[in-house]
């Protein structure tokens, strides 16, 4: 033991004297911290603790290759290390001493940054100290025993350095550590997963942004314990004590040996691909992590209330102060400034009726109809249009929570998303019609996506619990029976879709019914809804069930744009295609289709036209009758229907409204805090209140006048990420 702490001491004197180990272990780390802190303007809250991450990598990085590889070479070339052969040592104290030593030297550089980037920038602090400390001497025990693998099997100086600038500059720019992975090409950032420093950034990055633990880093945790006992045990093998000694060329393969964790590693993330999703999940932790006062604006706040002359403080993705008039110095604040002179700031908008699956449009383009496409397109388009929620009501199971969970975790920019589905119907019911002339055995698989036809209240139950199981965020039931002409359809049975609500109030699931008349109405009032899809588009929805609505607090969402859309569409008419919106939102390719289909007169059916114009006034009416009557409204637009884009549906939505009758303000909660609370998410957006998640949309103009100022998009901020709204198309 005497021999261990002798070498432990001395190991510390000498590595102290090592200027080139001095500069890369203490003031190369500083250096990057505060240039990456003003380059990428992450100088305040959350944002600075992306970069102590990187930081930290850095310095462990030069610990490990400089401090220890080329300080064992360099002992070995000087001969200091042929003094010891002669006493009665082995190598292992050596090793030991070597290792212990640039750990403990190690130790307050990670914490004089953690307490730099806390009081000087405001950082918080990890909540996981235990395993920060053991990511930190993880990371340097691995790279101090690669540094020692490197100075094993290298002959010279000359050998040396190359070895270790190879692994140092590649891990530099590759692993994530000056750069954001995911910044870079595809390529680039699979060929950086065969690296241990691209393990020890994301798991720094976790436990600063994600509060994450070991165990939520558990492969890269048991990487680096290999290669730290491989490392160890291959360096007391390799171990030379003086320069004069050659290894043999075939034995420097033994390097392989020591990063065959990373290999492995490297391997399945190559086939798997999820480290792309990781990297830019922890880009948009750090896109969000700022500071930003969008001042001498007008405030919607989404319960009625409006301040018309405010400021609203955004910090690390959430509302963090809102003032009167100008607000603070933005430069005491350390904010970023969005100038809001002659504009609205409301919340994110809230579609609650959306298809994703479909695009709204008429392709016969293959690519155009993939949901694995249009499903992401679709999330885009309506994060594009300042729509910040949606709820999902009858997309494939399997791909909707797919897409819930890269847009909740931002590997992947679109909105968020609600899962609401499949949809509960009678065999042969509304919903089924879309799978009748598909081959059997896609239409069996589909149909397991897409809807539920349980044949008894038993079954109903049983499938409920399932998709309960399975993560859904609501049920939904259609009781319509069609109408007209080719458009009849099997109801479902009473005392199922009874079971079905009542099986969703047990598992704590809203329940959202399709209705078309008074009478679907009436019977999702009884078997209690949470919402009323559609209410009646064929005759007058009865004063009783619409107090009653009022009285049970039962939303109703009215979609009068897609019957609009059904009126044009069978008049042979695409108004909806010369809005700047949808042409910014839709594709060109379903664009160009559609305008030729409808053009090409195909879809004309003026009894149908006639049918859906009809449709649109008992609507209305409805619609302004239950306002009266005090129910509850939300908006939904039932996009993916013809004609019916995802995003500029919604602006059309509000317009809507507000020719039936609908005063501004109201058309505007129920796009918004209305929406939220149906969503049971009035606790995180909805509004602007402190606290709140940061879902903002910045309009030109007073959407409580017009209402068609919510098209004219300033600014969308999504978890208080300020989007470049072009991007989002680039990356679905």
């Amino acid at each position: 033991m005497r021999a261990y702490l002798a070498l432990f001491r001395s190991n510390l004197r000498l590595t102290m004297r090592d200027r080139s180990v001095v500069f890369f272990n203490f003031l190369f780390p500083f250096i990057f911290f505060f240039a990456f802190a003003e380059l990428f303007h992450a100088s305040t809250g959350q944002g600075i603790a992306y970069f102590v991450g990187t930081v930290l990598t850095l310095g462990i990085l030069g610990n490990g290759l400089w401090g220890a590889g080329m300080r064992s070479v360099q002992e070995r070339e000087a001969d200091i290390l042929r003094r010891f052969k002669v006493t009665p040592i082995t190598p292992m104290p050596l090793l030991v001493a070597a290792m212990a030593s640039g750990w403990l030297l190690y130790l307050p550089v990670a914490a004089i940054l953690v307490g730099v980037a806390h009081f000087q920038y405001g950082m918080p602090l990890p909540r996981n100290w235990i395993s920060l400390l053991a990511m930190v001497t993880l990371g340097v025990c691995s790279l101090r025993a690669i540094g020692l693998i490197l100075a094993a099997v290298t002959n010279t100086m000359q050998e040396a350095m190359i070895g270790v600038q190879i692994l140092y500059m590649s891990m530099l720019f590759l692993s994530g550590a000056t750069i954001p992975a995911a910044l870079l090409p595809n390529w680039a950032q699979t060929v950086a997963e065969f690296m241990p420093a691209a393990y020890l950034v994301t798991g720094f990055q976790g436990i600063f942004f994600r509060n994450q633990s070991l165990w939520d880093n558990q492969a890269a945790v048991v990487s680096l314990l290999v290669t730290i006992i491989v490392g160890m045990f291959l360096a007391m093998q390799l171990f030379r004590w003086e320069k004069d000694e050659k290894i043999q060329p075939r034995k420097k393969l033994w390097v392989l040996a020591v990063l065959g964790p990373f290999l492995i590693l490297g391997c399945y993330k190559a086939y798997s691909k999820e480290h792309l999703a990781q990297n830019q999940a922890m880009f948009r932790d750090l896109q969000r992590a700022g500071v930003v006062l969008i001042r001498n604006t007008r405030v919607f706040v989404g319960d009625g209330t409006v301040m018309e002359n405010a400021s609203v403080l955004v910090r690390d993705g959430r509302i963090a102060e809102i003032y009167g008039g100008a607000g603070p110095d933005p430069e005491t604040l350390r904010a970023e400034v969005v100038e809001g002179a002659g504009k609205t700031l409301l919340p994110g908008l809230i579609d609650v009726h959306v298809h994703l699956g479909s695009t709204g449009g008429i392709s016969f383009v293959a690519a155009d109809n993939d949901p694995a496409i249009t499903m992401p397109h679709a999330a885009a388009a309506l994060l594009y249009n300042g729509v910040t929620e949606a709820r999902s009501v009858g997309d494939g199971l399997d791909a909707s929570l797919k897409l819930r969970r890269e847009t909740s975790s931002g590997s992947r920019l679109g909105v968020l998303l609600f899962v609401c589905g499949p949809m509960f119907t009678a065999g042969g019911g509304h919903g089924t019609e879309f799978l009748q002339n598909l081959p059997p055995a896609l239409r069996e698989s589909l149909q397991g996506q897409l809807v539920r036809t349980p044949k008894t209240p038993e079954e109903a139950r049983r499938q409920v619990r399932e998709l309960k199981r399975a993560g859904v965020d609501g049920i939904k039931a259609i009781l319509e029976a069609g109408w007209g002409d080719g458009m009849l359809f099997d109801r479902l049975d009473l005392l199922i879709a009874r079971s079905v609500a009542e099986e969703a109030h047990t598992q704590n699931l809203p329940l959202a019914v399709h209705t078309g008349d008074a009478r679907d109405v009436t019977d999702a009032v009884d078997i209690g809804a949470s919402s009323v899809e559609h209410g009646s588009w064929r005759d007058e929805i009865p004063d009783t069930v619409l107090d009653r609505m009022a009285r049970e607090g039962i939303y109703l969402d009215p979609t009068l744009g897609v019957v609009e859309a059904y009126a044009q569409f069978y008049s042979g008419k695409a108004e909806m295609l010369g809005n700047s919106l949808v042409q910014q939102s839709v594709t060109g390719s379903v664009l160009r289709a559609t305008r030729d289909f409808v053009a090409s007169g195909k879809a004309a059916n003026p009894d149908k036209a006639a049918l859906f114009h009809n449709a649109l006034e008992t609507a209305r009416n409805n619609l302004l009758r239950a306002w009266k009557a005090g129910v509850p409204l939300v908006v939904g637009t039932d996009a993916g229907n013809p004609l019916v884009f995802h995003g500029p549906s919604l602006h059309h939505e509000l317009q809507l409204w507000v020719q039936a009758g609908i005063p501004n303000e109201v058309v505007l909660e129920a796009a918004t805090r209305n929406a939220a609370n149906l969503l049971r998410a009035g606790n995180r957006f909805g509004a602007i209140r402190k606290g709140l998640e940061a879902n903002l949309l910045l309009v030109d103009g007073n959407p409580l006048q017009d209402i068609s100022a919510t098209e004219r998009i300033s600014l969308v901020m999504f978890e208080g990420e300020r989007l470049r709204r072009a991007e989002l198309f680039e990356k679905n």
